[in-house]
């Protein structure tokens, strides 16, 4: 299953690490650049610095395709349905 998370916090990093455990292919959106650095290597680069609520960043994390599930966890409700 392809997953996409729009938020690595705690609740989107961990829910990343549990889906990519149990075998299913996980990219994570996160507009802090710090926080992408840190999951990057860990994600297996899968990790892309953006504003997921932005058409362009979405298509470079490969909604196209599509996902099979979108989860949206940032800090921000707006912005969850937005993306969702």
């Amino acid at each position: 299953m392809f997953v996409l998370v729009a938020g690595a916090g705690k609740v989107g990093s961990n829910l990343a690490r549990a889906l990519r455990r149990m075998g299913h292919e996980v990219t994570l959106i996160e507009q802090r650049r710090d926080r992408c650095v840190q999951l990057e290597e860990e994600c297996e680069h899968a990790a892309i610095v953006g504003d997921a609520t932005e058409l362009f960043v979405l298509e470079r994390a490969g909604v196209a395709r599509p996902p099979d599930l979108v989860v949206a966890v940032t800090g921000d409700d707006e912005d969850n349905m937005v993306i969702c």
